[in-house]
């Protein structure tokens, strides 16, 4: 009979710890939050308004560093010899997606590493040119961007223009582009 009861409290005393530590085990079980590498070549000190302009735009989308992502920063300070390893850590932690602001190098080091995390780059140069997309109508792959320099625009922005102006009697066609002269 003291055997029953010592195997009745045993499991009274297990069954009890297992629902007191349920709330601690589904907290260490929660998916962790997708992790944006952001590579650029400069130094943290020169890039601070890349920085704030990145997280201003990921605010507007409602992504918010530390809430519900991982904003990764890799400045290289002019050091492009770190770019094959650090893409590969990169790569081999599967980060949820790499952007290269303003850094073609970069975008394409990350090009010629994965096909499978997504890649977001801006750069001055015909994308399709520097072999990170197919074309521009159909970039295909894992990498998109911004081209604010390409050769297809001016006579894309015409085209508009001309639209524009068969739809509306009269019409003004104004392109703004920002281009930072910050170092």
């Amino acid at each position: 009979m003291q055997f029953d009861r010592l195997k009745r409290r045993e499991f009274i005393t297990l069954a009890g710890g297992a629902v007191m530590g349920w709330p601690l085990a589904a907290q260490a079980q929660q998916p962790a939050m997708p992790v944006v590498a952001l590579v650029n070549v400069r130094s943290a000190e020169a890039s601070s308004l890349l920085r704030a302009a990145f997280l201003k735009g990921l605010n507007e989308t409602g992504t918010i560093e530390g809430q519900n992502v991982t904003v990764e920063y890799h400045w290289l300070e002019g050091q492009y010899d770190r770019l094959p390893s650090l893409m590969a850590d990169l790569i081999r932690r599967r980060v949820a997606v790499i952007t290269t602001p303003g850094f073609t190098a970069g975008a394409q080091a990350a090009k010629v590493a994965t096909t499978t995390i997504p890649i977001v780059f801006s750069v001055a140069e015909d994308p399709v040119k520097l072999g990170l997309v197919a074309s521009l109508a159909r970039p295909g792959g894992n990498a998109t961007g911004i081209n604010v320099t390409t050769s297809a625009m001016p006579r894309a922005q015409m085209l508009l223009c001309r639209a524009s102006a068969l739809l509306c009697r009269a019409s003004v066609c104004r392109f703004n582009v920002f281009i930072s002269t910050s170092p």
